[in-house]
């Protein structure tokens, strides 16, 4: 199923396939959520792991802001906003991958996404 809109997925560098996988299934758990409770809605990175849940420490997206700022020395602003391009790829990739099929759009400069229930 998948995408019904094909389009790229990036790879995300500089983090170890363990650290992906381990993201890849916290970021699955949230969009099972997210379709679980919100069905019928459109959802971005930014609405499962934004606002409320802007702060990642003790998660595995986590990753993500340290390669920024401590592996490629970033500051602080540039961490979180490339960290945040990372987990939107990672994102894609996930739902790439999901049995059940997706809709997407791009909007207000970020990816949207919407479960298609068969």
């Amino acid at each position: 199923m998948t995408l019904i809109k094909q389009t790229e997925v990036r790879n995300v560098i500089n983090i170890s396939k363990e650290q992906e996988l381990e993201i890849m299934s916290f970021l699955q758990g949230a969009v099972y959520c997210w379709c679980k409770n919100r069905r019928d809605e459109w959802f971005s990175m930014r609405d499962l792991m934004g606002g409320d849940n802007y702060y990642w420490e003790g998660t595995p997206l986590e990753y993500l802001y340290e390669k920024h700022a401590d592996t490629l020395g970033k500051d602080k602003e540039d961490a979180i906003k490339d960290a945040g391009k990372d987990s939107g790829w990672l994102l894609k990739k996930v739902i790439s991958q999901d049995k059940r099929s997706f809709d997407s759009k791009k909007e207000e400069l970020i990816r949207k996404y919407k479960w298609i229930r068969d």
